[in-house]
């Protein structure tokens, strides 16, 4: 009864959600949230993956309705603060920058759940990757849930089997699992998310046996014992800043650079394991699943009709 009511549910969200939504109130969105991601780009070449990545973890807790963007007050914990996220997510000032380039155009009517879900598309296509139409109608909370984003985001240093439950709790199956974790084609990962990888796994006092002997002698050059934890590493060592399928050759070739990464192909007898053969062959196919999936997860409970509002300034309700 449960899981037929959360069906019902999941799919009534997504019909209220269309690719039209703003075409006669703010028919420019896309091209001005584009604008700003190209701009940013030439100064900070990691920031598409940075803003992919704020869509994802906004999505897991409470669905896809900018909680992760408000700021501490009085009344809010923000969830920047949840271990997932302090001193990690990155990209809330070129948020606020096209925040602001589209109240400029259209005030009042673009919410920052929406500019969120349009910044993951744009950030994917201008690496290269495929282009869709993002669903929108979101509108956005009025309350953050720190709590939430300490238990519902998926860590690096997880099993496949933990990862596998978050993914399901919120609706999304073994291939969004895989063709989201895909999204690791760009980007950067700090040292402490995979240090315990190159010298101490499991408490074993060796580095993680799937580990590529030749890309663990490079990581531990990044990533000395006893550093900062804050230096960074590209999570896909061959072709970083571009999306592409390279990310599931990789993991063939044990170099995968997280846990959550490497264990996909690792984890004996896995689901996964099929899924990242064919992703690694057959880049049509990522693209195609990347796409569904990622509609998939903007179609996590999204607060619509008269629920929320629509933020004026991304890190504080009106």
């Amino acid at each position: 009864m449960l899981l037929v009511t959360s069906f019902v549910l999941l799919h009534r969200s997504e019909a209220q959600l269309n690719s039209t939504f703003y075409s006669s109130t703010c028919p420019n969105v896309s091209n001005i949230v584009q604008g700003v991601i190209q701009q940013a780009l030439q100064s900070d070449p990691r920031i598409g993956a940075s803003l992919i990545r704020l869509h994802f973890h906004d999505c897991f807790v409470q669905g896809c309705d900018a909680s992760i963007l408000l700021d501490n007050n009085g009344t809010i914990l923000s969830e920047k603060d949840a271990a997932p996220n302090t001193n990690s997510t990155r990209g809330f000032d070129v948020v606020d920058n096209i925040k602001t380039a589209v109240e400029n155009s259209c005030p009042g009517v673009v919410s920052c759940a929406d500019i969120l879900a349009i910044s993951a598309e744009a950030s994917v296509t201008l690496a290269g990757g495929p282009s869709w139409n993002v669903l929108l109608g979101r509108r956005d909370s009025r309350t953050a849930n720190q709590a939430g984003a300490n238990s519902s985001i998926p860590a690096p240093f997880e099993s496949l089997s933990n990862i596998t439950a978050k993914f399901s709790a919120v609706g999304l199956n073994t291939t969004d699992l895989v063709a989201l974790s895909g999204a690791h084609t760009f980007g950067r990962a700090q040292c402490r998310l995979f240090s315990n990888r190159l010298y101490n796994f499991s408490g074993t006092g060796n580095p993680d046996p799937t580990l590529n002997t030749t890309y663990l002698g490079n990581l531990r050059q990044i990533c000395p014992q006893n550093g900062s934890g804050f230096a960074v590493a590209n999570l896909d060592p061959t072709t970083f800043d571009t999306f592409d399928n390279n990310y599931f050759s990789n993991l063939q070739n044990n170099q995968g650079l997280l846990q959550s990464d490497q264990e996909l192909l690792s984890t004996s007898g896995a689901p996964t394991i099929s899924i990242v053969n064919l992703f690694s062959s057959n880049q049509s196919a990522f693209f195609a699943s990347f796409v569904q999936s990622m509609i998939n997860m903007g179609n996590i409970s999204p607060l619509t009709g008269s629920n929320g509002e629509i933020r004026s300034n991304c890190r504080n309700v009106n």
